[in-house]
Protein backbone atom coordinates (compact mmCIF):
# COMPACT_ATOMS: atom_id res chain seq x y z
CA UNK A 1 0.00 0.00 0.00
CA UNK A 2 3.06 2.29 1.00
CA UNK A 3 4.10 1.43 -2.69
CA UNK A 4 1.27 3.92 -4.16
CA UNK A 5 2.44 6.60 -2.25
CA UNK A 6 5.62 6.72 -3.56
CA UNK A 7 6.71 9.36 -6.33
CA UNK A 8 9.11 8.10 -9.29
CA UNK A 9 10.98 9.97 -11.59
CA UNK A 10 13.49 13.16 -9.50
CA UNK A 11 11.17 12.83 -7.04
CA UNK A 12 12.26 9.17 -6.56
CA UNK A 13 11.93 7.83 -2.51
CA UNK A 14 9.51 10.92 -1.75
CA UNK A 15 6.65 10.41 0.09
CA UNK A 16 3.57 11.63 -1.16
CA UNK A 17 1.40 9.88 1.24
CA UNK A 18 0.32 13.60 2.42
CA UNK A 19 -1.47 14.28 -0.77
CA UNK A 20 -5.12 14.19 -0.69
CA UNK A 21 -7.84 12.81 -3.67
CA UNK A 22 -8.35 16.14 -5.65
CA UNK A 23 -11.79 15.07 -6.76
CA UNK A 24 -12.62 16.52 -2.86
CA UNK A 25 -13.09 19.69 -1.82
CA UNK A 26 -11.19 21.05 1.31
CA UNK A 27 -8.71 18.59 1.14
CA UNK A 28 -5.91 19.07 4.07
CA UNK A 29 -2.19 18.05 3.33
CA UNK A 30 -0.76 15.87 5.67
CA UNK A 31 2.78 17.18 6.13
CA UNK A 32 3.21 14.79 9.10
CA UNK A 33 2.45 11.48 6.80
CA UNK A 34 6.03 10.46 6.22
CA UNK A 35 7.01 10.92 10.56
CA UNK A 36 6.89 6.62 11.19
CA UNK A 37 4.18 5.16 13.87
CA UNK A 38 2.48 8.17 12.84
CA UNK A 39 -1.23 6.03 11.74
CA UNK A 40 -0.98 4.07 15.28
CA UNK A 41 -0.31 7.30 17.47
CA UNK A 42 -4.06 8.17 16.83
CA UNK A 43 -7.12 6.45 16.35
CA UNK A 44 -8.96 9.33 15.16
CA UNK A 45 -9.98 9.92 11.36
CA UNK A 46 -11.36 12.67 9.40
CA UNK A 47 -13.86 12.23 7.27
CA UNK A 48 -15.59 14.38 4.14
CA UNK A 49 -19.45 14.07 3.20
CA UNK A 50 -21.08 16.31 0.61
CA UNK A 51 -19.11 19.35 -0.90
CA UNK A 52 -17.91 21.04 2.36
CA UNK A 53 -19.42 19.17 5.08
CA UNK A 54 -16.91 17.20 7.18
CA UNK A 55 -16.65 15.08 10.45
CA UNK A 56 -14.15 13.52 12.66
CA UNK A 57 -14.92 9.87 14.07
CA UNK A 58 -13.08 7.18 15.90
CA UNK A 59 -11.69 3.94 14.54
CA UNK A 60 -12.80 2.29 17.78
CA UNK A 61 -12.42 -1.46 15.14
CA UNK A 62 -8.82 -0.82 14.66
CA UNK A 63 -9.71 -0.93 10.62
CA UNK A 64 -6.57 -0.20 7.90
CA UNK A 65 -8.11 2.99 6.65
CA UNK A 66 -6.25 4.86 3.74
CA UNK A 67 -7.12 7.96 2.49
CA UNK A 68 -9.40 7.95 -0.30
CA UNK A 69 -11.17 4.70 1.42
CA UNK A 70 -15.06 4.69 1.30
CA UNK A 71 -16.65 4.06 5.01
CA UNK A 72 -20.24 3.75 7.27
CA UNK A 73 -19.96 5.94 10.08
CA UNK A 74 -22.40 6.34 13.03
CA UNK A 75 -25.35 9.33 12.36
CA UNK A 76 -28.33 9.58 14.01
CA UNK A 77 -30.31 7.64 13.49
CA UNK A 78 -29.00 5.05 11.05
CA UNK A 79 -25.20 5.52 9.51
CA UNK A 80 -23.58 7.99 6.94
CA UNK A 81 -21.15 7.25 3.80
CA UNK A 82 -18.25 9.23 3.55
CA UNK A 83 -14.35 9.53 2.26
CA UNK A 84 -11.60 9.33 4.33
CA UNK A 85 -9.64 12.50 3.97
CA UNK A 86 -7.15 12.59 6.92
CA UNK A 87 -5.70 10.10 9.48
CA UNK A 88 -2.55 9.78 11.93
CA UNK A 89 -1.15 13.12 14.00
CA UNK A 90 -2.73 15.57 11.90
CA UNK A 91 -5.82 15.20 12.89
CA UNK A 92 -6.27 16.01 16.65
CA UNK A 93 -4.47 19.44 15.28
CA UNK A 94 -7.31 19.56 13.46
CA UNK A 95 -10.20 18.77 15.79
CA UNK A 96 -8.61 21.09 18.29
CA UNK A 97 -9.41 23.82 15.26
CA UNK A 98 -12.46 23.17 14.81
CA UNK A 99 -13.36 24.12 18.68
CA UNK A 100 -15.18 21.01 19.60
CA UNK A 101 -15.60 20.88 23.37
CA UNK A 102 -16.34 17.73 24.62
CA UNK A 103 -15.35 14.34 23.12
CA UNK A 104 -19.01 12.56 23.32
CA UNK A 105 -19.89 14.74 20.08
CA UNK A 106 -16.77 12.66 18.32
CA UNK A 107 -18.24 9.05 16.90
CA UNK A 108 -17.54 5.98 15.65
CA UNK A 109 -16.97 4.45 12.38
CA UNK A 110 -18.65 1.13 11.94
CA UNK A 111 -17.25 -0.19 8.87
CA UNK A 112 -15.70 0.20 5.31
CA UNK A 113 -18.43 0.43 2.71
CA UNK A 114 -19.78 -2.49 1.28
CA UNK A 115 -21.29 -2.43 -2.33
CA UNK A 116 -25.20 -2.72 -1.25
CA UNK A 117 -23.99 0.80 0.96
CA UNK A 118 -22.41 2.00 -2.12
CA UNK A 119 -25.71 1.32 -4.25
CA UNK A 120 -27.96 2.44 -1.43
CA UNK A 121 -26.11 5.40 -1.05
CA UNK A 122 -26.42 6.22 -5.12
CA UNK A 123 -29.66 5.89 -4.86
CA UNK A 124 -30.33 8.11 -2.08
CA UNK A 125 -28.13 11.12 -3.90
CA UNK A 126 -29.66 10.82 -7.20
CA UNK A 127 -33.06 12.04 -5.28
CA UNK A 128 -31.58 15.49 -4.09
CA UNK A 129 -31.88 17.44 -7.04
CA UNK A 130 -35.25 16.63 -7.68
CA UNK A 131 -36.40 17.41 -3.92
CA UNK A 132 -34.49 20.89 -4.33
CA UNK A 133 -36.70 22.00 -6.60
CA UNK A 134 -40.05 20.06 -4.70
CA UNK A 135 -38.93 21.64 -1.41
CA UNK A 136 -38.55 25.13 -3.29
CA UNK A 137 -42.16 25.16 -4.75
CA UNK A 138 -43.14 24.07 -1.34
CA UNK A 139 -41.99 26.81 0.56
CA UNK A 140 -43.07 29.57 -2.51
CA UNK A 141 -46.35 28.56 -1.47
CA UNK A 142 -46.05 28.96 2.13
CA UNK A 143 -45.02 32.81 1.59
CA UNK A 144 -41.48 31.88 3.07
CA UNK A 145 -38.93 34.35 2.64
CA UNK A 146 -36.44 31.62 2.57
CA UNK A 147 -34.00 30.31 -0.40
CA UNK A 148 -33.26 26.65 -0.80
CA UNK A 149 -29.80 26.04 -1.74
CA UNK A 150 -28.91 22.65 -1.69
CA UNK A 151 -30.54 19.04 -0.19
CA UNK A 152 -28.20 16.46 1.00
CA UNK A 153 -29.57 12.96 2.03
CA UNK A 154 -27.70 11.08 4.44
CA UNK A 155 -25.97 7.52 3.26
CA UNK A 156 -28.66 5.14 4.32
CA UNK A 157 -31.46 7.51 2.87
CA UNK A 158 -33.54 7.59 5.69
CA UNK A 159 -32.31 11.53 6.86
CA UNK A 160 -31.98 14.82 4.56
CA UNK A 161 -30.53 18.06 5.18
CA UNK A 162 -32.20 20.91 3.71
CA UNK A 163 -29.85 24.04 3.12
CA UNK A 164 -31.22 27.30 3.20
CA UNK A 165 -30.46 31.13 3.06
CA UNK A 166 -32.53 33.67 4.50
CA UNK A 167 -32.48 37.46 5.45
CA UNK A 168 -34.08 37.05 8.96
CA UNK A 169 -35.53 34.40 11.42
CA UNK A 170 -37.69 31.68 9.15
CA UNK A 171 -40.72 30.01 10.90
CA UNK A 172 -40.67 26.55 8.86
CA UNK A 173 -42.73 24.71 11.33
CA UNK A 174 -45.10 24.15 9.06
CA UNK A 175 -43.24 23.45 6.35
CA UNK A 176 -41.08 20.68 8.39
CA UNK A 177 -44.44 19.17 8.36
CA UNK A 178 -45.65 19.27 4.78
CA UNK A 179 -41.68 18.04 3.79
CA UNK A 180 -41.93 15.35 6.38
CA UNK A 181 -45.25 14.42 4.55
CA UNK A 182 -44.06 14.29 0.83
CA UNK A 183 -40.79 12.85 1.12
CA UNK A 184 -40.93 10.23 4.17
CA UNK A 185 -37.77 10.65 5.71
CA UNK A 186 -36.23 12.63 8.84
CA UNK A 187 -36.15 16.54 8.05
CA UNK A 188 -33.38 18.85 8.99
CA UNK A 189 -32.63 22.37 8.19
CA UNK A 190 -29.71 24.35 8.44
CA UNK A 191 -29.27 27.91 7.41
CA UNK A 192 -25.90 29.04 5.91
CA UNK A 193 -24.79 32.09 4.70
CA UNK A 194 -24.23 33.19 0.85
CA UNK A 195 -20.50 32.40 0.76
CA UNK A 196 -21.31 28.61 2.11
CA UNK A 197 -23.52 28.30 -0.12
CA UNK A 198 -21.19 29.50 -2.94
CA UNK A 199 -18.55 27.24 -1.30
CA UNK A 200 -20.99 24.33 -1.71
CA UNK A 201 -22.13 25.11 -5.31
CA UNK A 202 -18.60 25.98 -6.10
CA UNK A 203 -17.21 27.64 -9.64
CA UNK A 204 -14.19 29.24 -11.19
CA UNK A 205 -13.42 32.85 -9.36
CA UNK A 206 -12.52 35.95 -11.61
CA UNK A 207 -8.63 34.60 -11.02
CA UNK A 208 -9.37 32.00 -13.35
CA UNK A 209 -8.96 29.29 -10.34
CA UNK A 210 -11.74 27.20 -8.51
CA UNK A 211 -13.20 29.56 -5.81
CA UNK A 212 -10.87 29.44 -3.11
CA UNK A 213 -14.41 28.38 -0.54
CA UNK A 214 -14.83 25.40 -3.01
CA UNK A 215 -11.45 24.00 -2.36
CA UNK A 216 -10.05 25.13 0.82
CA UNK A 217 -11.20 27.42 2.85
CA UNK A 218 -13.17 26.41 6.37
CA UNK A 219 -13.41 29.26 8.03
CA UNK A 220 -14.95 32.71 6.81
CA UNK A 221 -13.33 35.83 8.09
CA UNK A 222 -15.29 39.41 7.95
CA UNK A 223 -14.14 41.27 5.07
CA UNK A 224 -14.48 45.42 4.90
CA UNK A 225 -13.66 47.93 2.66
CA UNK A 226 -10.66 48.92 4.76
CA UNK A 227 -8.99 46.07 3.24
CA UNK A 228 -9.60 47.46 -0.47
CA UNK A 229 -8.16 51.37 1.13
CA UNK A 230 -5.55 49.82 2.15
CA UNK A 231 -4.37 48.14 -1.22
CA UNK A 232 -5.14 51.49 -3.20
CA UNK A 233 -8.21 49.43 -4.95
CA UNK A 234 -11.16 51.06 -6.83
CA UNK A 235 -14.52 51.17 -4.17
CA UNK A 236 -16.40 49.35 -7.29
CA UNK A 237 -19.21 47.20 -5.50
CA UNK A 238 -19.26 45.07 -8.90
CA UNK A 239 -15.27 44.53 -9.02
CA UNK A 240 -14.86 43.83 -4.95
CA UNK A 241 -18.07 41.71 -5.25
CA UNK A 242 -17.62 37.67 -5.57
CA UNK A 243 -20.08 35.23 -7.09
CA UNK A 244 -21.84 34.80 -3.18
CA UNK A 245 -22.80 38.77 -4.23
CA UNK A 246 -20.36 39.53 -1.25
CA UNK A 247 -16.44 41.40 -0.76
CA UNK A 248 -13.84 39.08 -2.00
CA UNK A 249 -12.20 37.21 0.58
CA UNK A 250 -8.96 37.30 -1.11
CA UNK A 251 -8.83 41.11 0.08
CA UNK A 252 -7.75 39.68 3.00
CA UNK A 253 -5.06 38.23 1.55
CA UNK A 254 -2.32 40.69 1.31
CA UNK A 255 -4.01 43.14 3.36
CA UNK A 256 -1.44 42.90 6.05
CA UNK A 257 2.06 43.34 3.55
CA UNK A 258 0.26 46.99 2.04
CA UNK A 259 -0.38 47.94 5.74
CA UNK A 260 3.33 47.21 6.72
CA UNK A 261 4.45 48.75 3.14
CA UNK A 262 1.82 51.81 3.59
CA UNK A 263 3.68 52.79 7.00
CA UNK A 264 7.27 53.60 5.04
CA UNK A 265 5.14 56.29 2.72
CA UNK A 266 4.42 59.62 4.04
CA UNK A 267 1.10 60.84 4.74
CA UNK A 268 -1.57 61.48 1.88
CA UNK A 269 -2.41 64.84 3.85
CA UNK A 270 1.16 66.73 3.35
CA UNK A 271 2.18 68.76 0.57
CA UNK A 272 5.37 69.41 -0.77
CA UNK A 273 6.71 73.17 -1.24
CA UNK A 274 9.31 73.75 -4.51
CA UNK A 275 10.48 77.58 -5.45
CA UNK A 276 7.83 77.48 -7.93
CA UNK A 277 4.69 75.41 -7.37
CA UNK A 278 3.02 73.52 -4.42
CA UNK A 279 2.60 69.70 -5.05
CA UNK A 280 -0.31 67.89 -3.31
CA UNK A 281 -0.41 63.69 -3.16
CA UNK A 282 -1.89 62.51 -6.37
CA UNK A 283 -1.20 57.95 -6.51
CA UNK A 284 1.09 55.76 -4.42
CA UNK A 285 2.58 52.52 -5.65
CA UNK A 286 3.02 51.21 -2.19
CA UNK A 287 4.82 47.76 -2.74
CA UNK A 288 7.17 49.74 -5.22
CA UNK A 289 7.86 52.41 -2.64
CA UNK A 290 6.82 55.28 -5.31
CA UNK A 291 4.26 58.28 -4.66
CA UNK A 292 3.02 60.86 -7.08
CA UNK A 293 2.28 64.43 -6.37
CA UNK A 294 -0.10 66.84 -8.92
CA UNK A 295 0.52 70.51 -8.87
CA UNK A 296 -3.58 70.59 -8.77
CA UNK A 297 -5.04 68.86 -5.51
CA UNK A 298 -8.12 67.28 -7.72
CA UNK A 299 -6.60 67.16 -11.70
CA UNK A 300 -3.77 65.07 -12.46
CA UNK A 301 -1.26 68.28 -14.01
CA UNK A 302 2.36 68.13 -14.22
CA UNK A 303 2.63 64.70 -12.42
CA UNK A 304 6.24 63.50 -10.61
CA UNK A 305 6.74 60.56 -9.28
CA UNK A 306 9.73 60.37 -6.59
CA UNK A 307 10.61 57.49 -4.62
CA UNK A 308 9.38 57.38 -0.96
CA UNK A 309 13.40 58.64 0.67
CA UNK A 310 13.24 61.77 -1.50
CA UNK A 311 9.79 62.60 -0.60
CA UNK A 312 10.74 62.45 3.29
CA UNK A 313 13.79 64.44 2.47
CA UNK A 314 11.86 67.51 0.52
CA UNK A 315 9.49 67.27 3.72
CA UNK A 316 12.56 67.80 6.16
CA UNK A 317 13.55 70.41 4.25
CA UNK A 318 9.95 71.96 3.88
CA UNK A 319 9.65 71.73 8.10
CA UNK A 320 13.29 73.66 8.51
CA UNK A 321 11.88 77.13 6.17
CA UNK A 322 13.74 75.64 3.11
CA UNK A 323 12.37 75.12 -0.29
CA UNK A 324 14.22 72.87 -3.47
CA UNK A 325 14.47 73.84 -6.76
CA UNK A 326 12.90 70.99 -7.89
CA UNK A 327 10.89 68.35 -6.70
CA UNK A 328 12.86 65.27 -8.51
CA UNK A 329 16.49 64.83 -8.53
CA UNK A 330 16.61 63.86 -12.55
CA UNK A 331 17.21 60.11 -11.76
CA UNK A 332 15.14 58.04 -13.74
CA UNK A 333 12.35 56.11 -12.17
CA UNK A 334 11.40 52.78 -13.72
CA UNK A 335 7.49 52.78 -13.67
CA UNK A 336 5.91 49.38 -14.40
CA UNK A 337 2.95 50.03 -16.52
CA UNK A 338 -0.70 50.18 -15.49
CA UNK A 339 -1.87 48.48 -17.86
CA UNK A 340 -0.94 44.85 -19.72
CA UNK A 341 -1.83 45.62 -23.02
CA UNK A 342 0.63 48.34 -23.30
CA UNK A 343 3.45 45.88 -22.79
CA UNK A 344 2.22 44.28 -25.98
CA UNK A 345 1.04 45.34 -29.40
CA UNK A 346 -2.78 44.61 -30.32
CA UNK A 347 -1.38 43.60 -33.80
CA UNK A 348 1.34 41.42 -32.82
CA UNK A 349 -0.53 38.20 -34.06
CA UNK A 350 -1.25 39.57 -37.24
CA UNK A 351 2.37 39.64 -38.57
CA UNK A 352 2.01 36.30 -37.94
CA UNK A 353 -0.92 35.12 -39.65
CA UNK A 354 0.84 37.30 -42.48
CA UNK A 355 3.38 35.08 -42.44
CA UNK A 356 1.29 31.73 -42.49
CA UNK A 357 -0.37 33.01 -45.39
CA UNK A 358 2.70 33.71 -47.66
CA UNK A 359 4.41 30.61 -46.57
CA UNK A 360 1.01 28.82 -47.60
CA UNK A 361 1.36 29.99 -50.63
CA UNK A 362 4.44 29.59 -51.23
CA UNK A 363 4.13 25.35 -50.43
CA UNK A 364 1.31 25.48 -53.02
CA UNK A 365 3.65 26.86 -55.84
CA UNK A 366 6.10 24.44 -54.94
CA UNK A 367 3.97 21.68 -55.03
CA UNK A 368 2.37 22.47 -58.26
CA UNK A 369 6.17 23.33 -60.09
CA UNK A 370 6.41 19.77 -58.58
CA UNK A 371 3.96 18.26 -60.11
CA UNK A 372 4.47 20.18 -63.26
CA UNK A 373 8.02 18.50 -63.58
CA UNK A 374 6.57 14.99 -63.28
CA UNK A 375 7.66 14.03 -59.70
CA UNK A 376 4.42 13.72 -58.50
CA UNK A 377 2.72 15.47 -55.51
CA UNK A 378 5.17 15.61 -52.28
CA UNK A 379 5.11 17.03 -49.36
CA UNK A 380 7.11 20.33 -48.29
CA UNK A 381 7.36 19.60 -44.45
CA UNK A 382 11.08 19.84 -44.83
CA UNK A 383 10.86 23.19 -47.04
CA UNK A 384 8.97 24.66 -44.24
CA UNK A 385 12.10 24.02 -41.95
CA UNK A 386 14.72 24.62 -44.53
CA UNK A 387 16.31 27.90 -43.85
CA UNK A 388 18.28 28.04 -46.92
CA UNK A 389 15.50 27.59 -49.18
CA UNK A 390 13.79 30.57 -47.29
CA UNK A 391 16.89 32.41 -47.85
CA UNK A 392 16.97 31.69 -51.33
CA UNK A 393 13.33 32.61 -51.93
CA UNK A 394 13.74 35.99 -50.58
CA UNK A 395 17.12 36.76 -52.67
CA UNK A 396 14.93 35.33 -55.86
CA UNK A 397 11.97 38.01 -54.60
CA UNK A 398 14.82 40.59 -53.87
CA UNK A 399 16.27 40.15 -57.26
CA UNK A 400 12.89 40.09 -59.22
CA UNK A 401 11.98 43.39 -57.16
CA UNK A 402 15.39 45.13 -58.40
CA UNK A 403 14.77 43.61 -62.04
CA UNK A 404 11.48 45.45 -62.39
CA UNK A 405 12.65 48.60 -60.75
CA UNK A 406 15.93 48.19 -63.13
CA UNK A 407 13.74 47.82 -66.41
CA UNK A 408 11.20 50.80 -64.85
CA UNK A 409 14.56 53.01 -65.35
CA UNK A 410 15.33 51.72 -68.15
CA UNK A 411 12.27 52.13 -70.53
CA UNK A 412 11.99 55.45 -68.78
CA UNK A 413 16.02 56.69 -70.15
CA UNK A 414 14.67 54.62 -73.88
CA UNK A 415 11.99 57.00 -73.79
CA UNK A 416 13.74 60.16 -73.39
CA UNK A 417 16.49 59.67 -75.53
CA UNK A 418 14.16 58.96 -77.98
CA UNK A 419 12.31 62.06 -77.69
CA UNK A 420 15.71 63.69 -77.48
CA UNK A 421 16.83 62.25 -80.98
CA UNK A 422 13.08 62.66 -82.94
CA UNK A 423 13.45 64.06 -86.62
CA UNK A 424 12.04 67.34 -87.31
CA UNK A 425 9.58 66.67 -90.30
CA UNK A 426 8.72 70.02 -91.23
CA UNK A 427 10.01 71.33 -94.28
CA UNK A 428 12.42 74.28 -93.85
CA UNK A 429 14.53 75.90 -97.00
CA UNK A 430 17.78 75.02 -96.69
CA UNK A 431 18.52 79.34 -96.74
CA UNK A 432 16.03 80.21 -94.09
CA UNK A 433 17.55 81.96 -91.14
CA UNK A 434 17.51 80.22 -87.85
CA UNK A 435 17.94 82.80 -85.57
CA UNK A 436 14.63 84.63 -86.47
CA UNK A 437 12.03 83.45 -84.39
CA UNK A 438 9.12 85.10 -86.52
CA UNK A 439 8.34 83.06 -89.51
CA UNK A 440 9.26 84.62 -92.89
CA UNK A 441 6.49 84.90 -95.53
CA UNK A 442 6.92 82.38 -97.89
CA UNK A 443 8.32 83.69 -101.87
CA UNK A 444 6.47 82.79 -104.98
CA UNK A 445 8.03 80.01 -106.77
CA UNK A 446 8.49 82.24 -109.86
CA UNK A 447 11.13 84.51 -107.89
CA UNK A 448 13.14 81.42 -106.26
CA UNK A 449 13.46 79.98 -110.30
CA UNK A 450 14.71 83.39 -111.53
CA UNK A 451 16.93 84.22 -108.30
CA UNK A 452 18.48 80.44 -108.75
CA UNK A 453 20.03 81.57 -112.36
CA UNK A 454 18.90 78.71 -114.03
CA UNK A 455 20.11 78.30 -118.18
CA UNK A 456 17.27 77.30 -119.15
CA UNK A 457 16.46 81.31 -119.55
Amino acid sequence: MDEQFKLGGLGRGLCAKGCGRQDKQLNTYDYLADIPGGEDATDLVEVQFKNTRKGYYRNTNHLPLEKGDTVAVEASPGHDIGVVTLTGRLVPLQIKKANLKSEQEIKRIYRKAKPADIEKYEEAKSREHDTMIRARQIAKDLGLQMKIGDVEYQGDGGKAIFYYIADGRVDFRQLIKVLAEAFRVRIEMKQIGARQEAGRIGGIGPCGREMCCATWMKNFVSVSTSAARYQDISLNPQKLAGQCAKLKCCMNYEVDTYVEAGKRLPSKEITLQTMDAEYFFFKADILAGLVTYSTDKHVAANLVTLTAARAFEVINMNRKGEKPEKLDTGTAISVRPSDLVEQESLTRFDKRKKNKKRKDKDNRNINAARKNNGGGETTVANEKGDKGNKERRGKERERNKDGKQSEKQENKDNRNNKERHKPDNRKKHPNAPQANKQAQPAQPVQQARTDSGSPNE
